[in-house]
């Protein structure tokens, strides 16, 4: 019995190892993109899935296209609102940030590993040390470049670490209707985007207000983007967009 499940763990963890897996990305920067795609689409082993350039559209992309592998931008999630969403909706995805020299610090990266993150590379890392990295996340659930290994605390107490979660009072889907309300759409839009009816958008949207305590709709977003909820994202013309191809 001992030896059947011991066994079993090991074609796991080779299964792991070898199969290709597909990786996606959340990045608002569309050079960026177009660099990971290249990286990731020579490299055997890894199929590149798509990207979304804002949380919704991110959290929308997870949905639909289920990678195996998500690269999130520090820039585009600097307080893990969106990776702790993500940790929690879809256990199975792993998830690695890719770090700017603005977010190179303890409190962040703890943060991060709090919110749900698997793994921590620097958004200025190699090509091979990319790939190397998103293999090893993905096998190990846990890795952190050697260059922001110094940064990770040393002792990260279980107990600890659930309290510092980033607090999100809000669903995946609500946050998702907050974020295209930020944009500036109307209710009719918001269900158009999100594949809802409208009175389901309506209903998202009392929610919300009665979530953040908000008078409207505006004083919502207020509140959201004052309290660190929503963050302000470079704009470019398919931000809000999902690209890729679903999962096999």
């Amino acid at each position: 019995m001992a030896h059947g499940a011991h066994a079993a763990r090991g074609a796991y963890g080779l299964d792991r190892a070898t199969r290709t897996l597909t990786v996606a990305a959340v990045d608002s920067v569309p050079i960026f993109r177009d660099g990971l795609s290249a990286v990731i689409s020579r490299t055997p082993g890894l199929r590149w899935g798509g990207h979304a350039g804002s949380h919704h559209s991110g959290i929308q992309m997870c949905e639909q296209l289920r990678p195996d592998v998500l690269l999130v931008d520090s820039a585009i999630d600097p307080h893990g609102h969106l990776t702790r969403l993500l940790a929690d909706g879809h256990p199975m995805l792993v998830i690695v940030v890719l770090v700017d020299a603005t977010h190179r610090t303890t409190a962040y990266l703890d943060t991060m590993m709090n919110a749900g993150v698997h793994g921590a590379l620097p958004r200025s890392v190699e090509p091979r040390q990319l790939t190397d990295g998103i293999r090893r996340t993905y096998v190990e659930r846990h890795y952190t470049d050697p260059a922001l290994a110094p940064l990770v605390p040393a002792q990260r107490a279980g107990e600890a670490g659930v309290a510092q979660r980033p607090h999100m009072p809000l669903s995946r889907r609500e946050y998702q209707v907050l974020q295209l309300i930020a944009e500036g759409m109307e209710n009719s839009a918001v269900a158009d985007t999100l594949f809802l009816s409208v009175e389901t958008v309506r209903t998202h949207v009392k929610s919300i207000l009665r979530k953040l305590s908000a008078r409207d709709r505006t004083h919502a977003v207020t509140k959201a983007f004052r309290s660190g909820l929503l963050v302000v994202t470079p704009a470019n013309h398919d931000q809000s967009g999902v690209k890729g191809q679903p999962h096999p």
